[in-house]
């Protein structure tokens, strides 16, 4: 089969498209015809080899933590899955990942794929769906009638992030650039903020409840983003090389947040997206041979705003 994988850590050079062995899956997992995956800022972090401590991998390694696509073989005593299913999962990140034609992974991490969209752009769901979620409901504990903050609304965790806190009726401000400002907008943001040309603590008028922190911002300026949340509130950040701060003075929490697999929210997720509630949004489809290429515009910051979907050949 055809997969994209590096045998050194590096730059994006050192990805190579090439002929690997087709993997077999072992005991409670499911062989998965890949129909996509997609790009993740922690997968450039780990080509790089910038992640070796907290998430160590097996050279040569193939990237790509997301997957959709089809169970081509349940291994043994796996159960709830057959061939033929569409599935999609957030991958084990320290294991071989989807950009190939076959992955393998954990049927417990599965779950079925969204029946309404192209099965190629569910993969743009899985960690950065899951990261929105436990941020806003398994972190901050977000509720209707709150307010949250969200910066770096007009990524890909963002546009989720936004849809979703907007759903559970909290009053959402969304930080974003002038590129995603419209997208922010049609997500759902009440208020938007342009981050280019305005202060943004003088922008917020009344503090808020939670502030979801998205982008890799100075720590002064995360810092002065804790000053907006009322007593008793929450600061969670997903920028995990620099600490979220706190007030223990005022009760102010800050988190960091590690996303993690799990396949109950993620079929939640899907519901929503099944039932109309939650959007997919793909900013860019690139076949998997190109895949080095997407690390090399992440790595020189050209990659579009939102979610860039690697799809597999086709069978």
């Amino acid at each position: 089969m055809k997969a994209v994988r590096f045998h050194e850590y590096g730059d994006p050079g050192v990805l190579r498209y090439e002929d690997v062995e087709q993997p077999v899956p072992g005991a409670g997992q499911v062989l998965i015809r890949v129909a996509a995956t997609s790009f993740n800022g922690v997968d450039g972090n780990i080509r790089a080899g910038f992640m070796q401590g907290p998430i160590p991998v097996t050279l040569p390694h193939t990237p790509g933590i997301d997957v959709s696509g089809t169970v081509a073989a349940p291994g043994e005593g796996v159960r709830g899955f057959a061939a033929g299913d569409p599935v999609i999962g957030f991958l084990p990140m320290t294991g071989d990942g989807a950009a190939a034609e076959y992955v393998v992974a954990p049927a417990e991490i599965l779950a079925a794929a969204p029946a309404g969209v192209p099965l190629a752009d569910a993969a743009a769901l899985p960690t950065v769906g899951l990261t929105a979620w436990q941020a806003l409901f398994e972190h901050a504990k977000l509720t209707a009638g709150q307010r949250v903050l969200i910066n770096g609304a007009g990524g890909a965790v963002g546009g989720y992030a936004v849809q979703l806190a907007k759903q559970a009726g909290a009053h959402v401000l969304a930080i974003a650039s002038p590129r995603s400002g419209g997208r922010v907008t049609a997500a759902g943001a009440d208020e938007v903020i342009d981050h280019t040309t305005t202060d943004v603590i003088a922008a917020v008028s009344e503090p808020v409840d939670v502030v979801l922190n998205l982008a890799p911002i100075e720590p002064d300026r995360l810092a002065a983003l804790l000053g907006l949340i009322r007593d008793g509130g929450v600061l969670v950040n997903t920028t995990v090389w620099m600490p979220a701060p706190s007030d223990d003075e005022r009760g102010v929490r800050g988190i960091d947040l590690f996303v993690r697999s799990d396949a109950a929210q993620l079929a939640h997720l899907v519901s929503l997206v099944d039932r109309g509630e939650l959007r997919i949004e793909v900013a860019e489809r690139v076949p998997l041979a190109e895949l080095p290429a997407v690390h090399a515009d992440a790595a020189a910051g050209t990659l579009p705003s939102g979610k860039v979907v690697i799809v597999a050949p086709a069978a």
